[in-house]
C-alpha cells in the first residue's frame, strides 16, 4: 500500500497479545496485564515518550489439543493474530514504534504482518535461545512456539505459512538468530544449508555483547533496511530470570541481554519490538516482572536519547552556540 509513513521518534504504540496458545504451558497469556501492573507505560511516559495504547487482544489460552499433535491450537492462534494484525496495523501506520507485550512467541507473525502491510521488506532480528525451525513435520512437541521461525520463512502449517498473503513473510537472509543454543537435530541440519545467519550464545560471549550487537545489525543489514527485533525472554540465564515456560541450563546474563538490547533499540530502523515468554505464573513476587521493565526502560530511554538529541540540537540557535560550534 502506497502510504507515507512519518515516523514519530517520540512515540510508542502499544499492544497486548495476551496468548499461551501456541506455547508449552499456561501463564504466558497473564504477561500483558502483569507488565501493565508493574508500571511499564507510566515509566515509558517517564522518559519522555508519548504514549499511545491499543489495548490488549482476546485471550488466547494454552491446551494440549491432543487431536492436532503435529500443530496443536492452530484455529486459536490464527484467531489471535488476526486481533493482533488489526491492531499492529493501526500502530505502524501512526509512525510510532511498535512494543507488543507478547504471551507466546508466535504472536510476533501478527507485528511482521502488520509491518508488511505497509513495508515491502522488512528484516528479522530473533533474539532467542531458540531457533524455533522445526515443523509440523520434524517437532519433537507440535507446539507451534518451536516452529514460529519456520513458518516466518514460508515453511510449515499452511494456516500460518500464509497468513501473510505473499509468503514468505521475511526471507532466509534476511534473518538473524541472537543468542541461540538449543538446536533439536532437524533445526541444526537445515541451518546448516540455510542462507540464515545466526550469532550463537558461545559467540557473543567471546566477541563481547557490543560487538555481537553490531555484528547482528551489520547481518540484518539495518542501517539500509526496516527490521522488526523479537525478544523471548528464555534466553536469560534461568539463575537471574526463571518465570518462562521453557527454562534450562545455559543462557545469557541479563548484563548481556540489557546491552543487547541497548544496541539494537537505539537504531533508528526498528520498526517494532515484541517481548514474548513471561510467565506471572512463575513469578509469584513480581520481581521478574520488575527486571525485565527495567531491561526495556533502559533500552527505549537509549533510544529517545539517541533519536531524539539530534533533533534537539537542530533545532538549536546558531547564534546561542560558542563560536567553534557554529564554524566548520
Amino acid at each position: 500500500m502506497a502510504v507515507k509513513i512519518v515516523r514519530q521518534p517520540k512515540k510508542i504504540a502499544l499492544i497486548g497479545a495476551p496468548s499461551s496458545a501456541a506455547a508449552f504451558s499456561a501463564g504466558s497469556e497473564k504477561a500483558p496485564a502483569a507488565l501493565r501492573a508493574a508500571g511499564l507505560a507510566e515509566k515509558l511516559q517517564g522518559i519522555g515518550y508519548e504514549l499511545v495504547d491499543y489495548g490488549d487482544c482476546a485471550p488466547r489460552l494454552f491446551a494440549d489439543d491432543e487431536e492436532h499433535r503435529r500443530a496443536r491450537n492452530l484455529p486459536e492462534i490464527v484467531a489471535g493474530l488476526n486481533d493482533l494484525k488489526t491492531r499492529a496495523e493501526l500502530a505502524v501506520k501512526s509512525g510510532a514504534l511498535v512494543l507488543v507485550l507478547g504471551g507466546d512467541c508466535a504472536q510476533v507473525i501478527g507485528l511482521l504482518t502488520g509491518v508488511r502491510r505497509y513495508y515491502k521488506h522488512v528484516n528479522l532480528l530473533w533474539f532467542d535461545r531458540d531457533a524455533d525451525l522445526n515443523t509440523p513435520a520434524s517437532t519433537p512437541s507440535g507446539r507451534i512456539d518451536g516452529m514460529v521461525v519456520a513458518h516466518i520463512i514460508g515453511r510449515g502449517a499452511p494456516e500460518l505459512v500464509r497468513f501473510w498473503s505473499e509468503a514468505p513473510l521475511v526471507r532466509e537472509p534476511d534473518v538473524t538468530l541472537y543468542g541461540i543454543e538449543r538446536l533439536d537435530p532437524p533445526e541444526q541440519e537445515f541451518l546448516s544449508k540455510s542462507p540464515m545467519r545466526h550469532i550463537d550464545a558461545a559467540d557473543i560471549q567471546a566477541k563481547g555483547v557490543h560487538k555481537a550487537a553490531h555484528d547482528a545489525l551489520a547481518q540484518v543489514h539495518a542501517d539500509a533496511r526496516d527490521f522488526v527485533l523479537h525478544l523471548d525472554t528464555d534466553v536469560i540465564a534461568q539463575e537471574e530470570f526463571p518465570a518462562v515456560n521453557v527454562p534450562g541450563s545455559g543462557g545469557l546474563d541479563f548484563e548481556a541481554v540489557r546491552a543487547s538490547l541497548v544496541e539494537f533499540a537505539k537504531h533508528k530502523n526498528l520498526l517494532g519490538l515484541d517481548v514474548a515468554q513471561y510467565n506471572p505464573e512463575k513469578d509469584p513476587d513480581g520481581s521478574g516482572a520488575k527486571k525485565l521493565i527495567h531491561v526495556l526502560v533502559e533500552a527505549l530511554s537509549a533510544r529517545f536519547e539517541s533519536l531524539n538529541a539530534p533533533a534537539a540540537e537542530a533545532a538549536a540557535d546558531p547564534a546561542e552556540l560558542p563560536p567553534s560550534e557554529t564554524t566548520a
